[in-house]
């Protein structure tokens, strides 16, 4: 029999965990579509708060005439607003925008991760693609595995329950 060196004392193994469940998305409930509408009615108000208080502050109006260069300014802010606003609060620790956090979702990866700043700008600007076709890339949300809209899908992001 060989000697086999000890070193020190013995621990004994730890209990077993009879309810361990594995770490991870494959167990995450999704956010499904009227919550998400619901989260979006939020962000909406919130947005055009925002947008409305910059607009005071710098003097204009949201009634410009259509086809004029302030028309095209004040859509040009109300989109970098609006990136600025999803792109920031979903890449934070958090997760999710304010109508996010106030329905319990948050944005992740498809591997369960935090996006980052570029990934959730992505998202964004994949939300005009599920826009532009009639909106179908939204009602898929509805009717998709796991809940994903066309922008998730591009974005390859889940929105997942928090907690």
């Amino acid at each position: 029999m060989a000697n086999i060196p000890s070193s020190g004392p013995s621990v004994p193994p730890p209990p077993p965990v009879w309810d361990a469940r594995p770490q991870g998305i494959a167990h995450a409930a999704y956010g499904g579509f009227w919550i998400r509408v619901v989260a979006y009615i939020i962000d909406a108000i919130v947005l055009g708060v925002a947008s409305a208080i910059i607009a005071m502050m710098v003097g204009g109006s949201f009634l410009a005439q259509p086809g004029t260069s302030s028309e095209i300014a004040a859509n040009l802010v109300s989109v970098v607003i609006g990136w600025l606003y999803f792109a920031l609060l979903e890449s934070s620790t958090r997760g999710a925008t304010l109508g996010k956090m106030a329905v319990g979702l948050r944005v992740v990866t498809n591997d369960g991760q935090q996006l980052s700043f570029l990934h959730a700008t992505g998202r964004y600007f994949a939300k005009f693609i599920s826009a532009l076709i009639l909106c179908i890339g939204f009602i898929m949300v509805a009717f998709s595995e796991r809940n994903r809209g066309l922008h998730d899908m591009i974005a390859g992001t889940l929105v997942v329950k928090a907690g």
